[in-house]
């Protein structure tokens, strides 16, 4: 079943979730496990939003004890070794440095008192404790820190999810296998109420311009720095949503790269950002600032790539790094609460399932504030257990904090899965291990539909990405374009070139394997590049000074 899959179009369902980003795909899933008739619906594709644009940690949000969050610190480490065991080829530990430096706002006592408390929270877990280096043993660890003023550092473990995307798109495979219908590129523009109660929502299929209505008595608004605009069909709603821009950059690796990804505390700000191995690549961020601009534009500015770049070079002295070495950026919105007396980064990140009811809004209607990429699933838990009650049914029991993911799937261990498929995939060492961090145990069924040689030709070679992956993400996974198959389900949209070279590869494939037409296929290349102008690739300028 594709994931486009609506049904006629006035389908009657138990559940819409508006917003397919990590939030909206976790409660989709949560609420198909718990057998409910779920549509999920977005006016772009799964993860097109604000999931891509984050630092892809699984984290227990370490900052948030200087704003005395115990709570949302435990509940963010409890998700982390959730994540951990139901997505192992996703979620993966990360060992992390901070820095200690003369006249840093956190000195070594915060620091260590900031260590033990989070090492008492996270009771149970499975990553090492936390260990205080001395001012050698910090250079010995990470010999590219600048050595001068510097104290010592703390060494502790995180979690990354290198894809964030393909965590979202797992949760939509999953609710779709459960019952689950899912409409991409499907504009929500109304909700449809009667007698003070939701009945469900009307809008537009923006691939076909075709009008849509589907009924439902429960809606979920999880449409992440959109809330407002969704609500806006509602009449006369408070503002919900104050979100904060954070931007990234992106860089190859560079003299004095650390092998840990390094947490260290910005001199303009005292604000800590990372510089995170990721991707064969590295990922420095973030920033926090207040936006009122476009939503569906937001762009690292030249002022947060120069803030990057120059607090990575302070701390890495041999970087030298420059505007030249930004393979490509990204910035995003945080979906924060509406606080416009707070400082950005005191705004709280716990989230909250607000049902409109008690203010005096329909009944039925329920929508979610906050939220982070590391607790979504229990976030989902909570509005799927709102949604029952607004169904009048019985709450029964999430599943999902025990129900691995499609690509954790294994008989045995992640590692003994991956060890084998290594061993017998006969595709190179880079190409197994692209299609285990992409697909994990579904890496198999994909090699399975590889059954000619042209099929398991590499068609980027900067990830090993082979060409059967992309019939696969039309057909199985549910990509409608070009920029879905490359940026959310093979991910060679963040190869080091953001996907410029692939993308016309891609579409090749596409021509010989799906049958698309020399006009469609050179259609959807100017679109994923006009699309991913925004995240200024160096590689797009690269392609127009050669041409």
């Amino acid at each position: 079943m594709a994931v486009t899959d609506v049904g006629p179009p006035e389908t009657e369902f138990d559940l819409i979730v508006v917003g397919a980003g990590i939030n909206g795909a976790g409660i989709a899933r949560d609420a198909a496990l718990r057998g409910l008739r779920v549509l999920l619906l977005d006016k772009g594709d799964v993860a097109s939003g604000t999931t891509s644009w984050a630092t892809r940690l699984i984290h227990g949000g370490l900052r948030y004890l200087e704003h005395r969050e115990f709570g949302l610190v435990r509940e963010s480490l409890t998700e982390r070794e959730t994540l951990l065991r139901i997505a192992p080829h996703l979620v993966r530990p990360l060992p992390l440095l901070i820095p200690i430096y003369r006249g840093d706002q956190r000195g070594p006592l915060l620091v260590r008192a900031g260590m033990i408390a989070y090492d008492l929270l996270s009771h149970g877990k499975s990553l090492p404790r936390h260990r205080l280096l001395g001012r050698r043993a910090a250079l010995r660890r990470a010999p590219g820190l600048a050595g001068s003023g510097l104290r010592g550092a703390a060494l502790y473990h995180d979690g990354q999810v290198e894809y964030a995307e393909r965590l979202a798109v797992e949760n939509v495979l999953d609710a779709v296998a459960h019952g689950a219908s899912v409409g991409t590129y499907h504009a929500v523009e109304d909700i449809l109420t009667q007698d003070g109660r939701v009945i469900g929502v009307a809008g537009c299929d923006a691939l076909t311009g075709e009008p849509f209505r589907f009924f439902a008595p429960v809606v979920v608004n999880v449409a992440g720095p959109w809330v407002d605009e969704v609500l806006a069909a509602t009449g006369d709603a408070p503002r919900l949503i104050g979100g904060t821009k954070g931007s990234h950059i992106v860089v190859g690796p560079f003299p004095g790269a650390p092998s840990d990804a390094l947490y260290a505390e910005a001199r303009r700000d005292g604000r800590p950002f990372f510089i995170v191995p990721w991707n064969d690549q590295y990922l420095i961020g973030t920033t926090d600032t207040r936006y009122d601009g476009d939503l569906d534009r937001v762009v690292a500015d030249d002022w947060e790539i120069d803030l990057l770049l120059a607090e990575t070079n302070r701390v890495i002295p041999d970087a030298n790094l420059t505007r030249g070495d930004v393979l490509y950026t990204y910035a995003g919105i945080r979906p924060l609460p509406f606080a416009p007396d707070a400082k950005e980064g005191s705004v709280t990140r716990r989230h909250e399932v607000r049902d409109h009811a008690w203010s005096g809004g329909p009944r039925g209607l329920f929508s979610i504030v906050g939220g982070k990429l590391t607790t979504y699933r229990e976030l989902a838990e909570q509005a799927v257990d709102a949604a029952l009650k607004g169904l009048g049914r019985p709450v029964v029991a999430s599943e999902t904090a025990t129900t691995p993911l499609p690509g954790g799937r294994t008989s045995g261990s992640w590692t003994e899965f991956s060890d084998a498929f290594i061993k017998e995939s006969g595709l190179s060492r880079q190409s197994s291990a692209h299609l285990l961090r992409v697909y994990g145990a579904r890496a198999t069924e994909l090699l399975a539909t590889a059954t000619t040689p042209e099929l398991r030709e590499v068609f980027d070679p900067l990830t090993g990405a082979i060409a059967a992956e992309i019939p696969w993400a039309f057909e199985v996974e549910g990509a409608s374009t070009l920029a879905d198959a490359t940026a959310r389900r093979t991910m060679t949209g963040l190869n080091a070139n953001a996907g410029i070279g692939a993308d016309v590869a891609a579409a090749n494939v596409a021509r010989r394997m799906l049958g698309w037409s020399a006009e469609r296929a050179a259609r959807e290349v100017e679109d994923y590049r006009r699309w991913v102008r925004r995240y200024r690739p160096r590689a797009l300028d690269d392609a127009a000074t050669a041409g």
